[in-house]
């Protein structure tokens, strides 16, 4: 079969080499789109990470596409109806990054608390003053984890080592795991209003979308902490803005944005302005999210370890290997 990765960096592409035994490996740096599409039309298998956005459009363009590889956890950039209807299977990554991600939490969380970015700023041009830079303990804290999937409970055993109060809140209650770990489950509301930290753990999808709106973002305690791990559309933008400039929210830690893919590259902000696809509204507020002092953002990088990408690398492989061998693994069900 004719396979094709891409989104593939140089030391990635050794766990498919050997593919090339009985079939045509093709590895691409770049993007799959609905723009270069055109170009893969013989392509039967491809594998893709978050940023290639398969949609009608462009998975239209692969005439011979029989099965997608998606080198994550969540499938929210691929059109799931277009590849029913087509009898293309999806294959995803279970789980990868529980403990990664995690880790990432309180790296955001503990660069707030301890104002790393700051100090570290001041003290790079021989400034060692410590004004201005007090900051709290997390210790005796109330940390609220929403979603209680596996990174979501990795969470929640960070946050109590730190000797942290922890309360979640999940559509699907593990009532074990509160057992184990001493939480309650909340509704969303009360836990906004309780928590000292809110950290979001759901999947990307229409039902998550704007999960914190203007009136959930109103509910949350005075003074919070807010990060952010997930998806970008899981958070409204504007009223996240009006909230941290009003001190409503004291800070924020953000792994993800709206329209993150998108202002990856400032020539693609100009051409949004004139796109349909992308709300300039939304682009512009994370641009403005992005200069706030009280703001932390990393590049969705939360999952970027070495060993989190491998077990990605590993896991698609396998997904691979079981379609052609015609058991598919990991299928995504719609």
């Amino acid at each position: 079969m004719k396979i094709t990765v891409f989104e593939i960096e140089p030391w990635e592409c050794e766990t498919f080499r050997d593919l090339n035994q009985d079939h045509q490996v093709r590895f691409e740096e770049g993007n799959l789109t609905a723009d270069n599409a055109g170009q893969y039309q013989d392509t039967e298998i491809i594998s893709v990470f978050i940023y290639s956005k398969l949609t009608q459009e462009a998975l239209s363009k692969l005439k011979n596409l029989k099965c997608i590889a998606t080198r994550s956890t969540g499938f929210d950039h691929i059109d799931l109806d277009y590849c029913k209807e087509n009898q293309i299977t999806v294959c995803y990554v279970p789980t990868y990054g529980e403990n990664t991600v995690a880790e990432h939490v309180f790296a955001l969380l503990l660069a707030i608390s301890h104002r790393l970015v700051e100090a570290a700023d001041r003290t790079r041009k021989g400034d060692f003053s410590q004004q201005g830079l007090q900051g709290f303990d997390l210790r005796g804290k109330t940390m609220g984890v929403v979603g209680t999937g596996n990174i979501g409970r990795h969470t929640l055993k960070i946050a109590k080592g730190f000797g942290m109060e922890i309360i979640a809140s999940d559509v699907e209650q593990d009532q074990q795991l509160a057992r184990e770990l001493g939480f309650e489950y909340l509704e969303l509301k009360e836990l906004l209003g309780r928590a000292d930290v809110v950290s979001l753990h759901v999947p990307g999808s229409e039902a998550t979308r704007g999960l914190l709106g203007e009136e959930q973002i109103e509910a949350i305690k005075d003074g919070a902490i807010l990060i952010n791990t997930s998806r970008g559309p899981v958070v409204e933008v504007q009223p996240l803005l009006k909230a941290l400039s009003s001190g409503k929210i004291a800070a924020a830690g953000l792994d993800v944005l709206p329209e993150e893919p998108v202002i990856r590259e400032e020539a693609e902000l100009l051409r949004s302005v004139f796109s349909r696809e992308h709300n300039l509204e939304t682009l512009l507020a994370d641009h403005v999210l992005l200069r706030l002092r009280n703001v932390i953002i990393t590049p969705h990088s939360a999952f970027n370890t070495r060993e989190a990408m491998q077990r990605i690398l590993d896991t698609t492989r396998e997904n691979i290997d079981a379609f052609l061998a015609g058991e598919p693994s990991n299928v995504v069900e719609r």
